[in-house]
């Protein structure tokens, strides 16, 4: 049963006949309910397989994410701008093939200077990040806080930090679980200014080995 907002002239939620009505964000819409005659052709298959892959990297951040596409919500949610960003650049192979490029996601983005000269190396149960100070470049400001985010692909976790060290101290060291040993994971390197306004896209910093 379909229920009417704001009189009759109003939209509304629900379906009626074919017809599917909602409310996103503000902004209301109608769409036509239509069953798909197969839902397991190649093509629908292969595209929720991607999705299912993109799920997998995006769902451990997403508190991460509200921050880094912050910028992207004016029409849409931060999850799902990521979700688009991994899905459109980051996405290889077709199902049941299907393979994230590491190196082509970006945790967050805007308009902000980047990271540059970012390296992560691991020692004494710890990841350490450094990257060059390139304060004045651009809009970069010795100010503006580490975003880091640490990905385990085969524990399906993350360490992330969305106010971390300054772009002037040029370096950031994480405790890692010591579950993680003998995995890889994939770090990630971007810049939030101090009022937290303006966000970098972020930079892949590489994937290291957690050894014993």
């Amino acid at each position: 049963m379909a229920k009417i907002q704001n009189g009759i002239l109003g939209g509304f939620s629900g379906k009626v006949g074919t017809v599917v009505g909602g409310n996103w964000k503000g902004i209301d819409y109608i769409r036509v309910h239509k069953k798909p005659s197969n839902p397991n052709t190649e093509k629908q298959v292969n595209q929720r397989t991607k999705f299912t892959t993109a799920l997998s990297l995006l769902q451990p951040i997403t508190p991460f994410l509200r921050v880094g596409y912050k910028l992207f919500t004016a029409k849409q949610t931060a999850f799902n701008a990521a979700m688009s960003q991994v899905l459109n650049n980051a996405i290889v192979g077709d199902a049941p093939n299907v393979e994230i490029d590491y190196s082509k996601v970006q945790v967050s983005s805007g308009t902000l200077t980047p990271a540059v000269g970012g390296v992560a190396t691991y020692a004494n149960d710890e990841i350490t990040i450094t990257w060059t100070n390139n304060t004045g470049s651009g809009s970069a400001k010795e100010t503006d806080k580490a975003l880091v985010v640490i990905y385990n692909a085969v524990k399906g976790e993350a360490i992330y930090d969305i106010a971390g060290a300054a772009r002037s101290e040029a370096t950031q060291a994480f405790s890692l679980p010591a579950e993680w040993v003998g995995d890889s994971v994939q770090v990630y390197l971007g810049f939030i200014t101090e009022d937290g306004k303006d966000v970098a896209n972020s930079v892949f910093v590489g994937a290291v080995n957690i050894t014993a």
